[in-house]
């Protein structure tokens, strides 16, 4: 069984920075392609950041040059550095693993339970 875990989540105010962590267990980690998405309140889950197992990436339009996101192997463990952040990026994270690099929600296999992120103005 494969277990997602992620943490890192808290209140911040407008332009400043998070790093959220996702642990890994239950499978082999470097399988995987690692994928960050998020829900707002009211709204869809969205794709935020997406990371080979060959460590291509990519993000969505709205976190580009502010959002990285990066993954140690050896611990199992994917990261979304979150930089300048604004209020509109305040959401629900959930971290999600799949076979295949891919933007698309369907694709990814396994979820996390999600870390609230909360922006003020």
């Amino acid at each position: 069984q494969v277990q997602l875990v992620e943490s890192g989540g808290g209140l911040v105010q407008a332009g400043g920075s998070l790093r959220l962590s996702c642990a890994v267990s239950g499978g082999t980690f470097s399988t995987y392609a690692m994928g960050w998405f998020r829900q707002a309140s009211g709204k869809e889950r969205e794709f935020v950041a997406t990371m080979a197992q060959e460590s291509n990436v990519d993000y969505a339009d709205s976190v580009k040059g502010r959002f990285t996101i990066s993954r140690d192997n050896a611990k199992n463990t994917v990261f979304l550095q979150m930089n300048s952040l604004k209020p509109e990026d305040t959401a629900v994270y959930y971290c999600a693993a799949a076979r295949t690099y891919s933007w698309g929600r369907s694709t990814y296999n396994y979820w996390g339970q999600g870390t609230q992120v909360t922006v003020s103005s």
